[in-house]
C-alpha cells in the first residue's frame, strides 16, 4: 500500500520550483496538496493576488495530485491530526529562522504514528525570486490595492492599521514583523492621519494642510509600499467639495476615507470640549455621505462615519441615532471616538450598536482607552483597530533627546549609543 504524502504552498503562481518539489514528493507516495489559507497567507507573508479557492484550482489540475485541502492556518498541527499522513514534504528554508517553531511541533506531531518529514533543498534561483518581485509590485497598483481593506475584512474579520506619514514610516509599517511562537504578526493597513500629516509638516492641525499636499503624501507612501491606505479627511469639506475628494482618493487607489460629524474651522478632538465644536446635524451629515457614495465609481473604495458625540458629551443615545442614520445613508463603516482612558462607553456603544447592526464594520482609535488587546475588541464586534499617531510620538522624543545629547557633548560621539546605523535604514528602503 503506497504512503500518504502531504505537502503545503502558500504560492500564487506555480513556477519550475514549485513543479519540481512536486514531483519528487509523488515519487514518495500518494499525495496531498495543501493550500494555505488566504487570512494565514495574508498573516505571515503578503497579501495573496489570487484567492484559496482559486489556488486550489490550480493545483487539482497539476497531473498525479491526489487531492488537495486548505490548511486554515500556518500550523499544521490540525490538518495533520486530520490526516495522519506518514509522510509531509517540505523546502529545507525552515530549518532555522521564525517558521521552525512550526516544524518542531510537525516532528512531533508525525512521531506520534511514525511518521517522516522529508525536506528538500529550497528553490533559491533568482528567476524566482524576480516573479515574488513582480507580484509585490503589482499589489502597489491602485486597482489592486484599493479593494484589498474590503477584502481583508471579509476574510479576517478584523484589521490593524498603524499611521504612516512619508514614505519611511510608510516602509517601516510596511516591513515590520513581529515572529512569535513560529507565526508571524504585522499590521494590514496604513492609517493617513491628517494630524500627523500636519504635524510633520510643522503646521497646526487644523485642515491648513490643503488637499493637494496631503495628495503628495500619499503618493510618497504608495510609491515605496503595498498595503491598503486609510485616509484621515477630517469633517470632508464642502459636499461639494467631499465629491471630488471621493474620486481622487479612489482614483490614487486608497481604500477608505473616514470623515468626521464636525462643521467649521477643525478642533482636534483630543481637546475635546476645551474648545468650542460644531457638531454637524444628522440630517446634513448624511447627505455628505450619500453625496460620496453616489461620486465612487467602484464598490471597492469606502466610506466611514466618524461619530463625535461621545468626545463632545452629547452622551449615548445621539451616538447611536448617528450611527444608525449615517449605515442608512451608505457609510461602509462606522468610527466610534472617545478621550476617556476607561473603555466603558466604547464598550457599550459596540454592545448596542451591535445588537440592530450585526455586519457593518466598526473602526476604533484606541489612542486614550488603550489597555484592550485587540483579541478583545475583535470579540466584542470592533473590527478596524487604528494607531493614530505612535509612530510620530515615538519620533519626536528620540530626536529630541539627540539634539540635547550633542548640544551637552559638543560632539556626537556619545549619541551613536542611541542612533540606527545609516546603513540599516537604507535597507528598508527598495531599491527599484
Amino acid at each position: 500500500m503506497a504512503k500518504t504524502v502531504y505537502l503545503c504552498f502558500s504560492t500564487d503562481i506555480i513556477h519550475g520550483g514549485h513543479i519540481a518539489i512536486i514531483r519528487r514528493a509523488q515519487a514518495l507516495g500518494e499525495l496531498t496538496v495543501g493550500v494555505l489559507s488566504d487570512e494565514a497567507v495574508a498573516e505571515y507573508k503578503r497579501f495573496p493576488l489570487v484567492p484559496a479557492s482559486e489556488r486550489r484550482v490550480m493545483f487539482e489540475n497539476i497531473a498525479g495530485v491526489a487531492r488537495v485541502v486548505e490548511q486554515k492556518t500556518l500550523s499544521y498541527k490540525d490538518i495533520l491530526e486530520e490526516l495522519r499522513p506518514d509522510i509531509v514534504v517540505h523546502g529545507d528554508n525552515w530549518v532555522t529562522g521564525f517558521q521552525k517553531p512550526i516544524r518542531d511541533e510537525v516532528i512531533e506531531i508525525l512521531s506520534r504514528w511514525g511518521g517522516e518529514l522529508v525536506e528538500f533543498p529550497y528553490s533559491s534561483d533568482e528567476k524566482y525570486r524576480e516573479i515574488d518581485r513582480r507580484q509585490r509590485a503589482e499589489l502597489a497598483m491602485p486597482d489592486l490595492r484599493r479593494g484589498r481593506l474590503r477584502r481583508l475584512l471579509e476574510m479576517k474579520g478584523f484589521v490593524t492599521a498603524m499611521e504612516a506619514h512619508d514614505g519611511l514610516t510608510g516602509l517601516v509599517v510596511e516591513n515590520t514583523i513581529v515572529h512569535e511562537n513560529g507565526g508571524a504578526h504585522q499590521f494590514d493597513a496604513m492609517w493617513l492621519s491628517s494630524l500627523c500629516d500636519s504635524t510633520a509638516k510643522g503646521k497646526p492641525d487644523i485642515e491648513l494642510v490643503d488637499m493637494t499636499s496631503r495628495f503628495r503624501t500619499i503618493d510618497d507612501i504608495m510609491e515605496v509600499t503595498t498595503k491598503p491606505i486609510i485616509f484621515d479627511g477630517d469633517t470632508g469639506g464642502l459636499t461639494e467639495h467631499f465629491v471630488y475628494t471621493v474620486r481622487s482618493l479612489e482614483r490614487m487607489g486608497v481604500s477608505m476615507v473616514i470623515i468626521e460629524d464636525k462643521t467649521g474651522l477643525k478642533k482636534n478632538s483630543l481637546f475635546g470640549t476645551e474648545v468650542e465644536q460644531t457638531q454637524d446635524s444628522i440630517e446634513h451629515f448624511s447627505e455628505k455621505i450619500r453625496a460620496g457614495c453616489m461620486a465612487r465609481r467602484t464598490k471597492d473604495f469606502m466610506i466611514c462615519a466618524r461619530i463625535e458625540s461621545l468626545i463632545l458629551e452629547r452622551g449615548m443615545e445621539d451616538a447611536l441615532a448617528r450611527a444608525f442614520a449615517f449605515t442608512k445613508a451608505g457609510a461602509d463603516a462606522i468610527m466610534i471616538h472617545s478621550r476617556k482612558k476607561d473603555p466603558a462607553e466604547i464598550i457599550e456603544f459596540l454592545e448596542k450598536f451591535r445588537e440592530k447592526d450585526p455586519t457593518t464594520p466598526v473602526v476604533l482609535v484606541p489612542t486614550s482607552f488603550n489597555s484592550v488587546t485587540e483579541e478583545e475588541w475583535k470579540r466584542r464586534g470592533a473590527n478596524i483597530v487604528i494607531y493614530a499617531n505612535q509612530l510620530m510620538r515615538a519620533a519626536v522624543p528620540a530626536i529630541q533627546q539627540a539634539a540635547e545629547t550633542i548640544l551637552r557633548c559638543h560632539r556626537a560621539e556619545e549619541c551613536d549609543a542611541m542612533l540606527m546605523p545609516f546603513k540599516e535604514i537604507i535597507r528598508l528602503i527598495p531599491e527599484e
